[in-house]
């Protein structure tokens, strides 16, 4: 009877929270799951490849199992369209519904977008010169007179 007990006061100490791991509450929730509830993705089939090649962490721990379960109080840390989303879980999602509802899931805690790229080493596009209406590629002639200017710039 006493070994009995021994083994229920093992599994508690188990699972009681360390000072490195928050402490979850209440029920959980797929990841990939919880992606598409909250419109963060448009399919779940995009969410589950989104997980799987990496670009996800829960808690700054770097997973790639869709599978894995997010409670309330967790914070995800992804690049989704070459930025970076740091979102706080508020609670599981029940159906994937409109914006307005998708969006009381979680807080957005993403630095704002600033245009430049930051030191985290995120690359963003890279400006087109403009063309104006009407001007295509250039014309046999024209091509001939721009490099009878690169000769003689030579």
């Amino acid at each position: 009877m006493r070994a009995g007990f021994m083994r229920v006061a093992r599994m508690t100490d188990e699972a009681t929270p360390t000072a490195e791991e928050p402490a979850q509450h209440g029920p959980g929730q797929r990841l990939d799951r919880w992606l598409f509830f909250a419109r963060i993705v448009k399919s779940r089939s995009l969410a589950t490849r989104l997980v799987q090649s990496g670009k996800v962490r829960v808690n700054r721990q770097a997973t790639d199992k869709p599978s894995q379960t997010v409670r309330a109080g967790d914070v995800l840390t992804m690049t989704l369209h070459r930025r970076l989303r740091i979102l706080k879980v508020l609670a599981p999602g029940n159906r994937r519904g409109p914006a307005d509802e998708a969006q009381t899931l979680y807080e957005d805690l993403s630095p704002p977008d600033t245009g430049t790229a930051p030191a985290g080493g995120l690359v963003l596009p890279v400006p087109v010169a403009r063309r104006a209406a009407g001007e295509g590629r250039p014309t046999k002639k024209q091509r001939r007179a721009t490099d009878r200017l690169r000769e003689k710039d030579e």
